[in-house]
């Protein structure tokens, strides 16, 4: 199975970087700048459950992609998504399957609009990842965790072959018979996580000392509400281990989206609170949780935009 996988940094790189050390046929579409990096370092990965060091990963920038792949990976943000379908579009053939391991659920409307449904599967990883000033990536966790499905839940004999494919990996690859219900669990948590630590500006443990677990609460009480709503309510299981860590006394649990705050860099404002927040409908009111929050991040755009518009005119 020839895989392309979408990106080479943290969670594309060390996803893809463990199928090529199990010894699959990988390519990793990339920007010029990212391969020049690779073609001088190698893909480095640095992580306490096996390190990787490939000397020379095959890359492939856009304006040369033509062969075509069974297996597509995508692993952007969800403001690179309409760059990185128009890329990979020449790779993409009748049988080719799109594995997008972005968070919530718009990216599936927007790849079935651009490549057909029957080329998207369901996927999500559960990974702590980052790239150093190197361009290492360092695995920060221990957990490593890709779970992928046929939307319609069935076991069909493509998503075995993928699940094949993955299994072989050092890495947990998981083929779900669910991985709709997965991937709303995930973004109930996700939504929750980020919408109150950007709003606080604050760790779940300092949001705790301040008295106002009962916010996170609410706020992951209006997300579940949603889910519900659209048909895939959460399971038990997630909401007791979900309540813990949202009032966990000290965790210094934060959203990568506030951690991108804090640098200055793009946030999935649209594609994790506000497409969350269009599809509660009646939830869109001023008093929502979920709309602060989403308003709160908006205006944290709207300030980034115009500093870099202030930054351009004066340079």
């Amino acid at each position: 199975m020839r895989v392309l996988v979408v990106g080479a940094g943290a969670i594309g790189g060390y996803f893809g970087g463990r199928l090529v050390e199990a010894g699959h046929d990988v390519s990793f579409l990339v920007r010029s700048r990212r391969a020049a990096e690779l073609a001088r370092t190698g893909l480095v990965i640095r992580s306490r459950l096996g390190d990787i060091d490939l000397s020379a990963p095959q890359t492939v920038t856009a304006d040369v992609l033509r062969q075509p792949f069974d297996l597509i990976i995508l692993s952007c943000k969800a403001y690179d998504l309409d760059d990185a379908m128009a890329s990979v579009a020449p790779a993409v053939r009748p049988e080719t399957m799109i594995l997008p391991l972005l968070n919530g659920m718009r990216h599936l409307d927007a790849l079935e609009a651009r490549f057909g449904a029957n080329h998207v599967l369901g996927g999500q990883c559960l990974i702590s990842a980052a790239l150093d000033p190197d361009g290492r990536i360092l695995h920060l966790s221990d957990n490593h965790i890709l779970s992928f499905g046929e939307r319609d839940g069935s076991r069909s004999a493509r998503v075995e072959a993928v699940a094949s494919v993955l299994s072989s990996a050092r890495f947990e690859a998981r083929l779900s018979e669910a991985i709709l219900q997965e991937m709303w669990e995930k973004w109930v948590f996700i939504a929750t996580g980020a919408g109150i630590t950007c709003l606080m500006r604050a760790a779940i443990g300092d949001i705790v000392a301040a008295g106002a677990a009962q916010l996170a609460t609410g706020l992951f009480d209006e997300c579940t509400t949603i889910a519900t709503g659209r048909g895939f309510p959460p399971r038990p299981e997630f909401l007791e281990r979900t309540r813990l860590m949202l009032t966990a006394p000290g965790s210094p649990l934060t959203a990568s989206m506030l951690r991108d705050i804090e640098r200055g860099a793009p946030i999935e404002a649209d594609h994790i609170l506000g497409d969350l927040l269009r599809r509660g409908g009646a939830n869109r009111d001023g008093g929502s949780l979920l709309n602060i929050a989403f308003r709160h991040v908006k205006a944290y755009e709207a300030r980034r935009a115009r500093n870099q518009a202030e930054t351009q005119k004066g340079a």
